[in-house]
């Protein structure tokens, strides 16, 4: 066999290619819980023995991947947690360039090439977030009650075109008056048939329902 020569079909590329791990974005507002419901569905992921790793992205620090570490602490290693300090808008680095985060997803596939499931979280943001579909599978977007139940009402691609509307916080409701039965409605009028979830993320209230749904997403 030559230099030139190879013994093998090449590796599919490690983020966009055939054979690569499951792809969830999870975005919304400042508050409205996507760390800690990346945190709530690990777990469950890990239990049904998947490979999980996580990139979080903040603009100037890496307190969410710090968070996510302490966390999950004897869930998954620390060390296929890392942190993307973006340094400008959220929407540039999961949506209009997402280069930092595939660079980072290849150099962490790259060490760990037992991962099946990549988590991103965006930096809170506004309701037009959205993912490019060179960096992730599906797109999760989370709102809260304490936003208000007049926030699927206003839409936005987030709210309207997300692969799945998450609900969070939906113990606080009735402190926040918020009618989370009409919160409810009002999503899924919006959504033209797209899954809409309601969860807790501290008793895990709806997360299983929301990792079948994501499970459904796997190739």
């Amino acid at each position: 066999m030559t230099s030139t020569e190879t013994s093998a079909t090449p590796a599919p590329d490690p983020v966009t290619g055939t054979g690569s791990p499951l792809r969830i974005g999870i975005g919304g507002p400042v508050g409205s819980g996507k760390t800690a419901l990346i945190e709530a569905l690990v777990p469950l992921f890990v239990g049904a023995g998947r490979h999980v790793g996580v990139i979080t992205n903040d603009i100037y620090t890496q307190e969410d991947a710090h968070h996510v570490r302490r966390e999950l602490d004897g869930v998954i290693s620390p060390d296929v947690v890392i942190g993307v300090e973006t340094g400008s808008c959220p929407h540039t680095a999961v949506r209009d360039d997402p280069t930092m985060n595939l660079m980072t997803a290849a150099d962490l596939l790259d060490e760990h090439p037992e991962i099946d499931t990549l988590f991103f979280e965006s930096g809170g943001d506004n309701l037009t977030l959205t993912f490019s579909p060179a960096l992730v599978d599906v797109f999760v977007f989370v709102l809260d009650t304490a936003e208000g139940q007049k926030m699927p009402k206003k839409r936005g691609p987030g709210i309207t075109e997300s692969d799945i509307l998450v609900i969070n916080k939906t113990d606080i409701a009735q402190y926040v008056r918020c009618d989370l039965g009409i919160m409810h409605e009002d999503a899924v009028a919006v959504r033209s048939g797209r899954p809409v979830v309601l969860t807790d993320c501290l008793t895990g209230d709806g997360v299983a329902q929301l990792q079948e749904q994501l499970e459904g997403f796997r190739a």
